[in-house]
């Protein structure tokens, strides 16, 4: 094979200097296809043996892609072994992925393109001159976890320097398309339904560290919004008068179950807890009337869950309950 006249006659430090070149200079950021194919075949690989040592929490050979700082992280086994229980029960597909060079090493910005309610911006540390972010969802699960994946180019080579696990979806929808449900039902005026779906919002409102929604400003103001006005016009314990047994709902919250998350109503029963059957029978009166107590509590979701006690329970001791459920579709 013919050696190139060019590189022949080149001196060493030219040479040398000629194929720094080849390294990308000019800072800016890359998504998905448009990250250059030989980059993103070689960041695929890395992908694939995080995901396979993860799938068996292997922590000793994990540290072999990962830098030195994120070895001598103290909350590192823990963490890997959260992700590891959730690559273990669902298959993860790569949602987005991201390529960057830093001009500097100081907080930036990737304007990511996406639109719609679901837009977002990712804001992170330039740690090193090139870097990768990696964001991963599961298939076919209502309540969503994302794991994010991000490396660093250091002198040693490509490796892991952030691993998180956050909720991305509940119930099969994101934190903005839930503040939209949120916004549908305050409209109709169901306060307190409008508070709980919001709640469910606020806890997935960041998936990921360095991810921030556009609008999720709007739907935080939203929230707090809510709050103050349930504040204002349900003072708890609320009875719910249209029963004859005159129970109090104490506590109401979102319920995580294998289905997605549903409202929870904590009430106090003057029904002697043991006298299950007599429990049952007030919880069957309370179904058809706690719309009137709590408008929209009861509409457009498949469980609505109730827990009945005798006494509040509190932190110094566990209290005896009966927990109920009821199908609304």
């Amino acid at each position: 094979m013919k050696r190139n006249p060019l590189l022949t006659k080149l001196p060493a430090f030219l040479l040398v200097i000629f194929l720094q070149s080849c390294e990308p200079t000019v800072p800016g950021s890359w998504k998905n296809e448009n990250i250059d194919k030989s980059n993103r075949e070689k960041f695929h690989k890395l992908n694939d043996e995080l995901f396979k040592l993860l799938k068996v929490n292997n922590e000793k050979q994990l540290e072999n892609i990962m830098s030195k700082d994120f070895i001598e992280n103290n909350y590192k086994s823990r963490l890997i072994e959260l992700v590891s229980n959730r690559v273990k029960t669902a298959d993860y597909n790569l949602l987005d992925e991201y390529y960057a060079v830093n001009r500097y090493r100081d907080i930036d910005t990737i304007k990511t393109g996406t639109t719609g309610i679901n837009s977002y911006t990712l804001t992170y540390l330039g740690a090193t001159h090139e870097m990768y972010m990696a964001f991963f969802i599961p298939r076919n699960i209502t309540n969503k976890y994302m794991i994010t994946a991000i490396y660093c180019k250091y002198d040693y080579g490509w490796k892991l320097t952030q691993l998180e696990l956050n909720q991305y979806t509940i119930n099969g929808k994101t934190a903005p398309e839930l503040y939209q449900q949120a916004k549908e039902s305050y409209n109709k005026n169901y306060l307190i339904d409008a508070l709980n779906i919001s709640a469910s919002a606020f806890s997935c409102t960041r998936p990921s560290g360095i991810w921030k929604y556009d609008h999720e400003d709007e739907f935080t103001s939203f929230y707090n919004m809510l709050l103050k006005k349930s504040g204002e016009q349900y003072k708890f314990p609320v009875t719910i008068k249209q029963v004859n047994t005159q129970p109090r709902i104490f506590r109401i919250f979102n319920q995580t179950t294998p289905d997605g998350d549903f409202p929870m109503i904590y009430y106090l029963s003057s029904i002697k807890l043991k006298d299950t059957s007599a429990i049952r029978r007030e919880n069957e009166n309370i179904k058809k009337v706690i719309g009137q107590t709590l408008p929209g509590i009861d509409k457009d979701k498949k469980y609505v869950l109730y827990s009945a006690f005798n006494e509040l329970p509190s932190g110094i001791k566990t209290v005896e309950h009966v927990d109920m459920s009821t199908r609304l579709k």
